[in-house]
């Protein structure tokens, strides 16, 4: 009995049949601190009729503390589906980059390893320092690519090096010297064109 080939399995919907997977990040948590913000008004939303009139009760009180706490889910809600949807992913073919807005907005960027020339990163400030987040800049030949708020950006930079190494493109900036050259012949023609 002849066993039937299995197809390795799809991480994302426009993944290719011959496309591998070799590494997917999230950006840092902190994007979703405004809607944390927001959210957390909506339990303080539900007590304030029990906090002005005390004779209501606590029926009143824990009521509108269930009904504020999923007014504040509904609220922090489209944060974490941005957050959580909006995902980069390497593969041995290309970088994608999806980025979900809200619940009906999302957009996607596709670019060929082989584009890529540069990949930097910085940590700007006491707030990136101190909780490890920062942006990572890809330099392309169609643009910069700037991915703001990534979590442990020197690791991930680090790590999507690699995987441009190991798919054998160099980005290094640095001119590739012709080494059939002799050394004084180099010379030479540097000493030419200074003169």
């Amino acid at each position: 009995m002849a066993e039937a080939k299995q197809t390795p399995p799809k991480y994302f919907e426009d993944q290719f049949d011959d496309e591998e997977v070799l590494y997917v990040f999230h950006k840092h948590p902190i994007v979703m601190r405004k809607g944390l913000v927001f959210g957390l008004l909506g339990p303080l939303i539900g007590v304030i009729p029990a906090a002005i009139n005390p004779t209501l009760g606590f029926g009143v009180f824990f009521g509108g503390l269930v009904v504020g706490m999923m007014l504040g889910l509904l609220i922090f809600a489209p944060s974490w589906i941005s957050w959580h949807f909006s995902v980069f992913i390497f593969t041995d073919q290309r970088f994608i980059q999806i980025s979900q807005r809200g619940l009906f907005h999302r957009a996607v960027a596709d670019l060929g390893l082989k584009q890529i020339q540069s990949v930097n990163y910085e940590v700007f400030g006491l707030q990136e320092t101190l909780l490890g987040f920062g942006t990572i800049k890809m330099q392309t030949y169609v643009g910069d690519l700037v991915i703001k708020d990534v979590h442990h950006p020197a690791k991930i930079q680090k790590k999507l090096l690699n995987i441009l190494r190991d798919q054998g493109i160099n980005t290094s900036s640095y001119p590739v010297v012709n080494t059939s050259r002799s050394q004084n012949q180099i010379h030479e023609e540097i000493e030419a064109q200074e003169s």
